[in-house]
């Protein structure tokens, strides 16, 4: 079992209104992935399952899986642990459709993927979050602690992710025009957006990110890396085409960090070890997907 750690008592500074600013963001951004979406995608989903429900697999009990053997192995302290079961628990993030496409994956597998994810994330981040921390024991009794209720969870994925993906698709096909044209402004101005608020999160806590960032950051590293293993085998098991597997590859090591910074300020206080893990790895899995998407770009 994990010993006590500092990282578990220290809670970041983020007011109200920045919250409802990152809450608007990211809706922002849920919206603008959204306007690339057809109902055709959907049914690309029925004439190709296989890549699709492995790609479901891979992110949505691989990958939480895989954290929860790292974790019994490296035993982080619980705030970090508990921060890594929500990173698992999220769905991918919203530029894994432009580094599968840089990548040359498979664009419409990658756009569907996103689509479902981030629809089923509704009921599959709460209960994944919950279920996986649930097995391991610091995490277990922290949750006890705070007293999570996992049906306020619900309603808040719903809201935030939910309700602008639905009025995106709607966008997408009684405005196409409009859709194209948003699409293209929304789509840099959101990870603008999400980096604007990590830096916002950073400037607010410089102190605490310099005297912690040290230790996190390899946890970062070697969750990021197992995200990305996790996606890569199960394609590869799943004797899927290369493009395909690029696709699941991406899929399950890009995450929504930006709902776990969410979550985290919402639900729990701003608990350090959990946000600063959950912030450190929206910026890392953009550089480590930037680096294994060029790789496949060159080697193609």
């Amino acid at each position: 079992m994990s010993t006590p750690n500092p990282l578990d008592s220290v809670r970041l500074n983020f007011s109200q209104s920045d919250l409802l600013l990152l809450n608007l963001a990211l809706a922002l951004i849920m919206y603008g992935v959204a306007l690339d979406l057809k109902w055709a995608d959907f049914r690309y989903l029925i004439k190709n399952p296989k890549g699709f429900i492995l790609g479901v697999f891979s992110q949505f009990l691989v990958l939480p899986f895989f954290t929860w053997v790292l974790i019994s192995i490296v035993q982080p302290p619980p705030s970090v642990a508990l921060g890594m079961f929500l990173v698992a628990a999220c769905p991918g993030g919203n530029v894994s459709n432009f580094l599968t496409s840089l990548a040359k994956g498979n664009t419409a597998l990658s756009v569907s993927l996103t689509a479902f994810s981030s629809v089923l994330s509704i009921f599959s981040t709460p209960l994944n979050f919950a279920i996986w921390a649930g097995f391991y024991t610091p995490t277990s009794l922290l949750l006890r602690e705070i007293s999570l209720d996992i049906t306020d969870v619900f309603f808040t994925v719903g809201i935030i992710l939910g309700v602008p993906l639905i009025l995106g698709i709607v966008t997408s096909q009684k405005f196409p025009g409009f859709a194209r044209k948003a699409s293209k402004i929304l789509k840099p101005l959101s990870i603008l957006i999400f980096a604007a608020f990590v830096g916002l999160a950073f400037a607010g806590n410089f102190d605490i990110f310099i005297q912690y960032i040290g230790m996190i950051f390899f946890w970062v590293l070697v969750h990021n890396f197992i995200a990305l293993s996790a996606g890569f085998l199960t394609g590869k098991m799943g004797r899927l085409p290369m493009p395909d597997i690029k696709t699941l590859t991406i899929e399950t090591g890009i995450q929504n960090s930006g709902l776990g910074l969410v979550l985290i300020f919402t639900y729990f206080e701003g608990l350090g070890g959990m946000a600063i893990i959950t912030a450190l790895w929206g910026i890392w899995h953009l550089v480590s997907g930037m680096i294994i998407a060029s790789f496949w770009k060159l080697r193609a």
